[in-house]
């Protein structure tokens, strides 16, 4: 399994680490020894797993992105995402928009 190092910001939960990650707080707790899941700190490094990364169930979008980028970096299709958001426009999407992916 192939693992990045990350250093972990103020505010940071390892649930909201694995949700951007596409990986599990459990796997993620095993990875680094971690027994107590609500205790980290900033600063601290953590290995997260990644590889096929498995799509955030929501994810805002960047002022570059488009659904062809959003949907090639987690293993999507557009038409997936269009009909899990109820999207008519493929082409209109804009920063700071929420959309789902799982």
């Amino acid at each position: 399994m192939e693992t990045v190092l990350y250093t972990v910001l103020p505010g940071n939960t390892l649930w909201g680490i694995g949700n951007f990650f596409g990986t599990t707080v459990e796997e993620i707790a095993r990875l680094n020894n971690l027994s107590e899941v609500d205790i980290i700190y900033p600063g601290q490094v953590l290995k997260i797993p990644v590889g096929r990364p498995m799509p955030p169930q929501y994810y805002a979008v960047r002022p570059e992105d488009t659904l062809y980028s959003i949907a090639s970096r987690y293993g999507l299709t557009v038409g997936d995402i269009l009909s899990m958001n109820n999207l008519g426009n493929p082409n209109l999407i804009f920063p700071g928009q929420i959309i789902k992916l799982r």
